[in-house]
This record gives C-alpha cells, sequence and structure tokens, in this order.
C-alpha cells in the first residue's frame, strides 16, 4: 500500500468517524458535541475567509506590481496577436 493510499484511508476513517459523531449516530457527552466537535467546521470557515481575503487584497494591489502589470499586459498582447494570426477573432 503507498503512503499516499494510507493516508486517504486515514483521512476517510477519521471523516467517517467525526461525521457519525455530529450527526449523533455515535453518542457523545453534549458538552463535546456542542463545543468541541464544530471547531473544524469554524477553522474551515477561517481558513476560507482568510484565503479569499488574501485573494482580494493581492489583486486590489496588483496594479502596484508595475512591472508585473506591465508584463502580463505584454504577454495578453502578445497572445492575441498570435491568435489574429491564427484567424481567431479576438475582442
Amino acid at each position: 500500500m503507498s503512503r499516499a493510499t494510507e493516508t486517504a484511508s486515514f483521512l476517510g476513517i477519521i471523516s467517517v468517524i467525526y461525521f457519525l459523531s455530529f450527526f449523533g449516530i455515535i453518542p457523545l457527552p453534549q458538552i463535546v458535541r456542542e463545543e468541541i466537535l464544530p471547531l473544524p467546521w469554524w477553522a474551515l470557515v477561517s481558513f476560507g475567509s482568510y484565503s479569499l481575503g488574501n485573494i482580494g487584497y493581492h489583486l486590489y494591489r496588483f496594479r502596484d506590481c508595475d512591472d508585473a502589470y506591465h508584463e502580463l499586459m505584454e504577454e495578453i498582447q502578445s497572445a492575441k496577436d498570435d491568435l489574429r494570426t491564427k484567424g481567431v477573432s479576438v475582442d
């Protein structure tokens, strides 16, 4: 069994146990279900919020990187020119 298969199996088993506990199929004390089991969801929401904020900030700040901006615009223009030579209509 490869390392990736072992990791996938482990994560699958952990996920099944977590969801069975989260939905109350595996009985746990009330404090555990209310206080501890929602933590991975909060971690996921926090990570997603951080990721979207980070992407948004860097997209907003993109024009401040003048060298990268001009290089990207030149690449876009060369791609458009290449497509025009091949007969593709570019707006």
